[in-house]
């Protein structure tokens, strides 16, 4: 049996990463392909309970104690979820991984990226996606959208400059492998970037 395949969706908040992995998912389906949606943090049952931790915005939460809590949610994620739906010949469709880590927490929370890339290596043995989307948009649409649909978690109440050092931070990422990532235009219709990554994905991996 063949390796599924790992993809990764990213952005900043508003960018509408977890609509396109369900639409990108339902075209999967449709053509019988075998596909599961995930996402992080919180996609397991210890995830869940420190989900609740993360997003309350009534905690003051140290960065790096911060940072660790998205690893321990990781290391459960990849053991539980990921690793075996890739096993069993699966696609994997992920809202938010590693990627996240280092945008929020090192462009956005300004810890040591090093530290981040280390803790990756030691902890998650590099495990890394296949291919990544980053939904890329000017971060105050991003929040007005989420304003919209009263979305306000931790993350939410940061100030504009916060958000703008998250996006920057994909996109310099992105410049590092250029190979794994690809930047869509999350300000396009929703239908038309559904289009744009079903049409990239398929041509990368000949599905």
């Amino acid at each position: 049996m063949n390796r599924g395949i790992f993809i990764t969706f990213e952005g900043i908040e508003g960018a509408g990463k977890t609509t396109q992995v369900r639409l990108l998912a339902e075209k999967f389906k449709k053509e019988g392909l075998k596909v599961i949606q995930t996402f992080e943090p919180g996609d397991t049952q210890v995830g869940g309970k420190i989900r609740e931790i993360l997003l309350n915005p009534s905690l003051s939460i140290n960065p790096n104690c911060e940072l660790l809590l998205y690893f321990a949610d990781r290391i459960q994620h990849i053991e539980e979820k990921i690793k075996p739906a890739l096993e069993a010949g699966i696609i994997v469709l992920c809202d938010r991984f590693t990627d996240s880590t280092i945008a929020y927490q090192g462009y956005g929370r300004q810890i040591s990226i090093e530290l981040i890339k280390k803790l990756n290596t030691l902890i998650l043995k590099d495990f890394t996606p296949d291919f990544t989307i980053i939904l890329d948009l000017p971060a105050h649409i991003g929040l007005n959208r989420n304003k919209k649909i009263n979305k306000r978690d931790r993350f939410e109440i940061e100030d504009i400059d916060f958000h703008n050092r998250v996006r920057e931070g994909y996109l310099d990422i992105c410049k590092n492998e250029p190979e794994r990532f690809i930047v869509i235009d999350a300000t396009k219709a929703t239908e038309e970037v559904s289009e744009e990554i079903y049409k990239k994905v398929k041509t990368k991996f000949r599905l």
